[in-house]
């Protein structure tokens, strides 16, 4: 027991002596060092260089912890002020398209001689093909009614299907169950159009279209007749397929609508058709009578 005690001791009083020959040596001059100086010192070098590496190791990544921690905070400043930028950018393009449907809509107006109102295109639903099957505008009940023709500045669009609340469905032209009296402006020919409903295209047909004196031809361009509730001369689009027929009184061809479905935002509901031309418009009227007399 007093021999462990006193290993003990002396383990303790070497621990406690090679810090202090280490710290009495590197105080003295150069000059003055001894040579047991000289062997302290050259035994605790790799010591030193290896407590010094240690040392700066962890001050430098101290350090770097501490920049990484602000650059951390930096670049959360910076996304913020870059969702800040990139919110007002999205408004800006909102507030931009919103006139430029303004425009679209004030030009589309200017344009249309009939009592009408406009309507920006709020909803569309399409099929799996991603061709529009429905659209809904912002007018409803007190401004618009069943039946009224939707056109834009290309042609029509088709007719007011369902009018609820604040919101009117539109019958599109390329429905199957939309029926339009037309005629082909070239030709004369006369028919009925109704939508294929065509799940990969907007085409329509003219089941029985009248013979005239010509036949109609590819690219032939169709309007309305005036007939039902749309106006005459609206154009409703351009034949692409004439499926001719030797015998009968009647031919069968595709159309084309000449809207772009797919891409609606604004259109004008016509409340009532255009006046119709004044027939002595541009005539040259008689001088009227001065005193009950004819001027000669």
């Amino acid at each position: 027991m007093l021999k462990r005690r006193l290993l003990d001791y002396g383990l303790a009083g070497i621990l406690l002596a090679i810090p202090a020959a280490l710290f009495q040596a590197n105080l003295k001059e150069p000059a003055n060092l001894n040579g047991f100086d000289e062997a302290v010192l050259r035994l605790s070098s790799p010591l030193q260089a290896a407590a010094s590496w240690v040392t700066e190791g962890l001050g430098g990544l101290w350090s770097r912890y501490v920049w990484l921690v602000d650059v951390e905070e930096e670049n959360e400043e910076l996304r913020g002020v870059n969702r800040a930028l990139r919110d007002e950018l999205a408004e800006t393009k909102r507030r931009a398209a919103d006139t430029a449907l303004l425009e679209d809509l004030v030009e589309l107006r200017r344009q249309t001689p009939a009592d009408a109102i406009g309507a920006r295109v709020v909803a569309a639903d399409t099929n799996p093909h991603y061709r529009i099957t429905r659209i809904r505008l912002d007018r409803g009940e007190g401004e618009v009614e069943v039946g009224m023709p939707v056109i834009n500045h290309h042609g029509l669009i088709g007719r007011i299907g369902k009018v609820y609340g604040e919101y009117a469905d539109v019958l599109l032209l390329s429905d199957p169950s939309s029926s339009i009296d037309v005629f082909v402006q070239r030709t004369g020919s006369h028919g009925a159009l109704r939508g294929l409903g065509r799940d990969d295209s907007y085409a329509c047909e003219i089941e029985m279209l009248e013979r005239g004196g010509d036949e109609v031809k590819v690219g032939d361009v169709v309007v309305t007749s005036g007939l039902g509730e749309f106006p005459p001369g609206l154009a409703v689009g351009r034949i692409t397929e004439v499926k001719t027929k030797d015998y009968g009184l009647f031919q069968e061809v595709e159309v084309e609508p000449v809207a772009d479905l797919s891409d609606l935002r604004v259109v004008i509901v016509l409340l009532a058709p255009p006046p119709r031309p004044d027939p002595d418009a541009g005539k040259r009227q008689p001088s009227a009578r001065a005193f009950g007399m004819t001027p000669y």
